[in-house]
C-alpha cells in the first residue's frame, strides 16, 4: 500500500520488515535514494536491499516513538526513537536502538518515499 503521508512511510517499512517482505521494504524508496549503514552511505535500491534484508532476518520486534513532521511542500523531514528486539545469525536474543531521520518525498503519484534513510545518528 503508497505511503499517503511522509508519516506512513516509516510506519509501513516498520510494518514490511516485521513480516519478512522485503519488497514492499524496497517500494518505499527512490530508485537512488541513500541510507547510512554504520557511518557509510548505500546509494540505490539494490543496495538497501541487503540492508533490509538483514534487518528482516532478525525477525524484529519494533518499539518506535515517531519525532514530529517538518513538511515544506513534496518534502518532509520525519524521524524516530526505535529500539528492536530480535534474533541473530546464531539463534541468540539480540537488541538495537538508534534515533532516526529521514527526508521523504511526495512523487508524482502521490505517494511518498524515502530520499534519505540515516536510522542512527546519535
Amino acid at each position: 500500500m503508497p505511503a499517503q503521508t511522509p508519516e506512513q512511510v516509516n510506519e509501513q517499512l516498520i510494518d514490511a520488515l516485521t513480516r519478512g517482505d522485503i519488497d514492499a521494504a524496497i517500494e518505499l524508496y527512490e530508485p537512488d535514494a541513500s541510507f547510512v549503514n554504520a557511518g557509510e552511505v548505500v546509494t540505490g535500491q539494490v543496495g538497501i536491499r541487503a540492508i533490509m534484508e538483514a534487518f528482516a532476518a532478525v525477525k524484529p520486534k519494533f518499539d518506535i516513538k515517531p519525532k514530529p513532521t517538518v513538511q515544506s511542500g513534496d518534502i518532509a523531514l520525519t524521524g524516530n526513537n526505535w529500539s528492536l528486539t530480535g534474533t541473530d545469525a546464531s539463534g541468540n536474543a539480540m537488541e538495537m536502538s538508534g534515533s532516526s531521520f529521514e527526508v521523504v518525498r511526495r512523487g508524482a503519484d502521490g505517494n511518498w518515499r524515502f530520499v534519505i534513510d540515516n536510522p542512527d545518528v546519535g
